[in-house]
């Protein structure tokens, strides 16, 4: 069999990417299911798999796929299942068998499974704004806040698999927001789109100041980008907010393993133009003199559909 092609899937809190992927990194075919209507991993794994053969079919290379490479929350490397992955809606504590699972469900293809920032990690190092780089930080803000970490070229895994869990580094210890890990502070619940918006609300509740999120009745952090590019004062100094407490937890991450640059992606890095002051000023008060300035941070050149699909999609490759 002329195994060609590779399958990637990036699992999200919200929505599932998968595509196609050739030998250089074109995306052939890529689709998009949604992640959290189901409580049960069974029936999301069912989809899924239908998904994936209809990419295959529009694609033209059904009998020509190598194997199956998955970035999603939690994922262990080593043993290709996902464990207590709290922004899933049929993740929760449980430990999901996914690679066997989707395996089964395509008849036996070979399955390969990471943490959905290493797996966006490894497409930046091989397409995008980390090509060429060997040590660096990848952060990426969606949901939750994911990272992956490359020492010398490699992914830190860990000697169990989930190294580099940045987003439940405590970025506030004292009275710090309840996470749905079980912990108080993680830098998730407030530098993810989801801590964005929930810095708007709580603003919005305990001060009077005008804003054009008061007319809202639900936000989102898509809203708090809207108002501050229309010049709204309170959405501004949100993410002044949250560009400083990137910066404060960037300067620590420096400290464990001197990157050449942090790489920002996902949704929430689209807002780059009332971040990166913040964040970079707030690194540079923070971090230890011996690496001042020498650290840069940058944003993900790669369409954000693209990234985690080729990411994960280089697993599938060793398979």
């Amino acid at each position: 069999m002329n195994s060609t092609f590779v399958v990637g899937i990036d699992v999200g809190g919200q929505t599932s990417k998968l595509g196609v992927v050739d030998a250089a990194g074109n995306v052939l075919a890529q689709t998009v299911i949604r992640t959290d209507t189901y409580t049960d991993v069974e029936p999301y794994i069912a989809e899924l798999a239908e998904a994936v053969k209809k990419i295959i079919s529009e694609s033209g290379t059904e009998g020509k796929i190598r194997g199956i490479g998955v970035g999603a929350p939690n994922g262990n490397y080593y043993t290709g299942t996902i464990e207590g992955a709290v922004n899933l809606t049929w993740g929760g504590d449980s430990v999901v068998e996914f690679s066997k699972l989707l395996s089964e469900a395509m008849c036996g293809l070979p399955v390969a499974l990471t943490n959905d920032a290493n797996a966006a990690a490894v497409g930046e190092m091989t397409y995008g704004a980390a090509r060429g780089m060997k040590d660096f930080i990848m952060i990426t803000l969606g949901t939750g806040v994911g990272s992956g970490i490359v020492i010398n070229g490699n992914v830190v895994y860990g000697h169990d698999g989930f190294a580099g869990e940045l987003g439940h580094v405590c970025a506030e210890r004292i009275d710090g927001r309840q996470c749905n890990c079980g912990k108080k502070g993680c830098l998730e619940t407030y530098a993810s789109a989801t801590g964005v918006a929930r810095t708007a609300r709580e603003w919005l509740e305990k001060t009077d100041e005008p804003s054009v999120l008061r007319n809202l009745d639900k936000i989102a952090s898509k809203d708090v980008y809207e108002a501050a590019k229309a010049g709204d004062a309170l959405a501004l100094k949100i993410f002044d907010f949250t560009g400083d407490i990137l910066g404060r937890t960037f300067a620590d991450f420096i400290a464990f393993s001197s990157p050449e640059a942090i790489v920002l992606f996902g949704g929430l890095a689209r807002a780059k133009e009332f971040l990166l002051e913040p964040m970079q000023k707030a690194m540079h008060a923070n971090v230890f003199p011996l690496w001042r300035n020498k650290v840069k941070i940058v944003f993900s050149q790669l369409k954000e559909s693209d990234a985690a699909i080729l990411g994960a999609s280089a697993l599938a490759w060793e398979l």
